[in-house]
């Protein structure tokens, strides 16, 4: 995927967000579904996919490996040709903005005896790779890419791959989702070590397409156990809603006087909550509404309403792997509330779609929030409800979640906040600006 001309977007102060916002579907499952219905034999079906262009240009890839991946009528349809039956693509793999989508496909190919070269936009091509490579050289792959480990980079499989026991060096869901694809089309058991459990939607969803996995913890941590070349079976899917995605509505209630916002059919795996938790302990007024359960995943309606008395907190480090995306909307609430929000062991921030610390940081400052930061740490000093000035024009670094973060903060400021590039906000929300003024946000651009 290509970025076109910059599209900057302003937010100035909004009257009371009402009313039910529908965001899409959870983009870290999206993204599974279509990988693993690949590789399943048979047709699977999926309803409530995002529509995201990052998992669009996931379907595109398992496309151009050989799966049938369409959409018919409300459902995506993917007739998938079986662990170890993807094929070579005959073009290069462009997986966009999208880390997430690169390093899975990575996982699924590397154990097939061919060559993949994958590219994406800057963005996606300046973030380092070596942290997914590394663990696919010891199935036997071998990757060749510029320096650093930055794409364009040609990953190839092996053709007699061994299995692994690896142990992740910093918590991961993407390498460790990586390692587990990986190791569907290796001989006996692959096995990954968290020493600090990660989002666990691949877990999950191999056990629901039928794979052979254990989880269990130890000493060593949380040991997953994979065996190698199963049958996959298609499966009929309906995929949550995205809580990374509904952290903006919500968000956007808390910080807006008279707000009032319901999210439906929120997914709330535990591995993914951390932000809700952390905005209930500064005395955010959330409630669940309905929980159930669909999928394997537990769901339910999460009611957001503004509260003006929230006070900042210590986020335990241990949190971050179920909140890592929304650290940065995090920043914004925490400029909205009372006293000093302090966030630590968030390193992985720092290699994200762009250095997501440095950018919340330099905007919020420029909006008059007093902030510190460190290589795995930062801090935001309140301005308590309504308190931030805003009157900035922020530079996204063509991240999605720093553009619409900033376009909350533009909501609840006495002065409109402008982002220079609202453009990329398409690769994971592309409705972000119709559901928001649906709920009586206003933007200007």
């Amino acid at each position: 995927m290509s970025h076109g001309p910059a599209t900057p977007l302003t937010a100035p102060a909004s009257g009371p967000l009402t009313g039910e916002a529908h965001v899409p579907g959870d983009k870290s499952i999206s993204h599974r579904a279509l990988i693993l219905g690949a590789m399943a034999v048979g047709e699977t079906r999926i309803t409530g996919l995002l529509e995201g262009q990052d998992v669009l240009d996931t379907g595109a890839a398992m496309r151009a490996f050989g799966a049938q991946v369409a959409k018919e009528g409300d459902t995506w349809v993917v007739r998938g040709v079986g662990v170890g039956g993807l094929m070579e693509p005959a073009d290069v793999i462009d997986c966009g903005n999208s880390g997430t989508g690169v390093r899975l496909l990575m996982g699924a190919a590397a154990t097939h005896g061919f060559a993949v070269t994958y590219t994406g936009d800057a963005s996606l091509r300046s973030r380092p790779m070596a942290r997914v490579t590394d663990p696919l050289a010891l199935f036997g792959a071998q990757a060749h890419g510029r320096s650093g480990g930055r794409l364009p980079m040609t990953l190839v499989g092996a053709a007699d791959p061994v299995p692994v026991r690896y142990a992740t060096p910093v918590p991961s869901a993407q390498v460790k989702s990586a390692v587990l694809l990986a190791g569907l089309n290796a001989p006996g058991e692959t096995v990954v070590v968290e020493r600090e459990a990660t989002r666990d939607h691949s877990e999950r969803m191999l056990a629901g397409f039928g794979a052979e996995i254990g989880v269990e913890d130890s000493n060593e941590g949380r040991v997953i156990t994979l065996v190698g070349r199963p049958d996959l079976s298609p499966q009929t899917i309906a995929v949550p809603r995205d809580p990374s995605s509904a952290a903006f509505p919500v968000c956007a209630a808390l910080i807006v006087p008279g707000s009032d916002v319901l999210v439906p059919n929120i997914g709330l795996n535990p591995t993914r909550a951390g932000l809700f938790e952390t905005l209930v302990e500064m005395g955010a007024d959330l409630t669940y509404e309905n929980p159930r359960e669909e999928g394997g995943e537990p769901v339910a309606d999460l009611r957001a309403r503004f509260s003006p008395d929230m006070k900042g907190v210590e986020v335990p480090p241990a949190r971050a792997a179920s909140m890592i995306d929304e650290y940065p909307v995090l920043s914004v609430v925490a400029a909205n509330a009372a006293g000093t929000t302090v966030m630590r062991g968030v390193a992985e921030l720092r290699v994200k779609e762009c250095d997501r610390i440095d950018a919340m940081a330099t905007g919020l400052r420029a909006c008059g929030v007093e902030v510190r930061d460190g290589a795995d740490w930062w801090e935001v000093d309140g301005r308590g409800p309504c308190g931030v000035a805003g009157g900035a024009t922020v530079a996204t670094h063509l991240d999605h979640r720093i553009a619409m973060s900033f376009l909350v903060a533009g909501l609840g400021a006495q002065s409109p906040v402008t982002v220079d590039d609202a453009g990329p906000i398409a690769t994971s929300f592309p409705i972000f600006r119709a559901l928001m003024e649906a709920l009586g946000g206003t933007f200007r651009g």
